[in-house]
This record gives structure tokens, sequence and C-alpha cells, in this order.
């Protein structure tokens, strides 16, 4: 591609580099100039015009960014996501249903080490998602870019973006009091709030005294694809009394504990071949904390293991939020 000043009366075909306000109107940048529009140049009195001229081996900017986008999702209605029209260079990627995205780093990052002028930028990986919500962006910064540019590119990125969709539809929630006073009801809205969110619906709910052989025998009963199970009082240890309700209900603790704050004193068990989450008092609020991350994989299909839940901590002291009561203080638990 070449770029730069030429006379006007030469401009025909080219691209306009920067807008021009002309008494016609205005001539914006990326306009590709016709006859038209060089009679109302030099009408203007200008005389030079920075320009882009492709060469023949070059794609234009709208047919380069099509091509990437394209690469990104050869089947966009299997990776969950759909592309937006193409102009001026960019192509907008959004999610077409909720769930969690899944990003292919190291595909992203040859993709844009091809050539500074192709560009992607996504969100994280592991992000939840609403219907609609834009995924990822693709953007060329020239006017033009060589074919064998974005043939590279493309190979590089290829299939590197993909919605996991919503794959458990139904959850139980076991509350536990402490106080008889206690009556749930701010645990079950917040909880059925961010169930929906993935459009999980909560099926049953039931609340019994913290401790292990109540909590358990609701632990046997409960129907749903997924258990959640709000205490009373907070899980402060490996065999306090919720993961050993857990156990004595005949499931297992996968593990206890997350590097994320708020969200520290979450477990993740099974029971029967479902996903049992012990949420962290904190999921009482509907501020973003770790037991998000878990439950959204979860219910959209993924393992989740130990290590998985280890390895959240870069990035894990999540943002404070105005409707926080007060903010993290050293020693506070939940």
């Amino acid at each position: 591609m070449k770029f730069g000043p030429i006379p006007v009366a030469l401009a025909e075909g080219a691209i306009l580099a920067h807008s021009i306000g002309l008494e016609t109107g205005r001539l914006r940048k990326g306009t590709r100039l016709g006859f038209d529009d060089i009679r109302n140049l030099r009408a203007a009195g200008l005389e030079i015009v920075t320009v882009a001229r492709l060469d023949a081996d070059d794609l234009h900017e709208d047919d380069a960014a099509l091509a990437v986008a394209r690469a990104l999702l050869p089947d966009p209605a299997r990776a969950g996501l759909a592309l937006k029209p193409v102009g001026t260079g960019r192509v907008n990627i959004v999610a077409q249903g909720p769930g969690v995205l899944r990003v292919d780093g190291a595909r992203i990052n040859a993709l844009n080490a091809v050539d500074p002028v192709i560009t992607v930028a996504t969100l994280r990986d592991f992000m939840r998602l609403d219907p609609g919500s834009m995924v990822a962006t693709v953007k060329i910064i020239a006017y033009g870019v060589a074919r064998a540019a974005v043939a590279a590119a493309s190979d590089a990125g290829q299939g590197g973006l993909c919605l996991l969709p919503p794959v458990l539809r139904r959850a139980s929630l076991i509350q536990t009091w402490v106080d008889p006073g206690m009556d749930g009801r701010k645990g079950q809205q917040v909880t059925s709030a961010r169930l929906e969110r993935l459009g999980v619906r909560l099926t049953d709910t039931v609340m019994v005294a913290h401790q292990i052989a109540p909590l358990a025998q609701a632990l046997s009963q409960a129907s749903g694809d997924i258990v959640l199970i709000l205490t009373g009082s907070a899980t402060s240890d490996l065999h306090d009394t919720a993961p050993e309700a857990l156990r004595h209900a005949g499931g297992q603790v996968v593990h206890f504990g997350m590097p994320v704050d708020p969200g520290n004193l979450l477990f993740l068990g099974q029971l029967g071949g479902r996903p049992v989450i012990g949420l962290p008092g904190c999921a009482k609020s509907p501020a973003l904390n770790g037991a998000d991350w878990v439950l959204e994989r979860v219910v959209c299909g993924l393992d989740v293991t130990a290590a998985d839940i280890m390895g959240m901590g870069v990035g894990g002291l999540l943002k404070e939020i105005p409707t926080r009561p007060r903010p993290r203080r050293h020693g506070e638990n939940t």
C-alpha cells in the first residue's frame, strides 16, 4: 500500500486518508474518491490530498477484517458467536446466548504478531457473557494490508474463539440457619438471580439447622442438576459442618478454599455425579466473587479441578464496588 499526499487531479480511485469538510458536505476518511469527489475538492481550492492506494497484492481493510473474523469463527453457530457487519476495517464478534467464553490465547497472540495493522482484541478467557455481549473486535488499522499477511493471520487465529453454553438447567439451594429467626430470603433471591443469568432455574430450596445430620439429609433429597449450599455460619475448615455433611450424604469434597477475594471460603464437591458448591458468605451479595467463577464454569459443562481453583489467584483480587458496605479489611474472612 502506498500512503501520502498527492495532487488532487491524480487522486481518483484512491482512498481518502483524512476527513475533509466541504461546502457540499463532509468527505469522510476511507472514502474511495470518485469523479464528483475530485471535482468538489478542486472547487474548494484544494490542490493536495493525503490518500492511500492499494497495491495489487493488498486487501481493502473491510475485506481483510472480514477474512480474519471468519477465520476466528469458521462455524459461528457452532461456536455460539456471531459476526456483526463489517465497516471501517472493523468486525465485532458478539455472543449468541448466555455462556462462558473460551479464548485460545496462544492463537490470538500469534495472530496479532503477524502484522501490526492486523489486530484482534478479546474479553478474558472464561468470562461469563449475556446474549449480545461483544466478545471481540477485529480491526485493520490501515486502509489496506497485504493478502499474504491476512492469510497468515487467518491461519494463526483459526478457531480461536468459542462460547460454551449452559448444560445444567436446574439447581437446588440448601441454606442453613444458626438462629431460628434467619429466613434466607436474601440468599435465595441473589442466588436465583445469579442462576437466571445463565439460564438455570432454581427448582428447590430448603433451610435447615446448621448441623451435619439435617444438612446431609437435605443434600440427599436435593433434585437439581447442581446443588448449592449457603451456610448461616462460614465454612472455615475442610472438616467444618457443610463439608462433613456432604461426606455423610455419600459425596466427596474436591477442594476447599480459593485464592480469590472475596470468595476465599468456597468448597467444591460431588454427590451422585452432580456438582456441589459450598458458597462463601459473600455470595449473599450480587457483587462478583470467586464463587461466580466456579459456578459459571460448572454450569457450562467444564470440569473444574482443584488445580483450576488454585490457579485463579492472578487477577483474583476482585475490584471493590460502591455497594459493598465496607472495604476488605486485614484478617476479614468470606
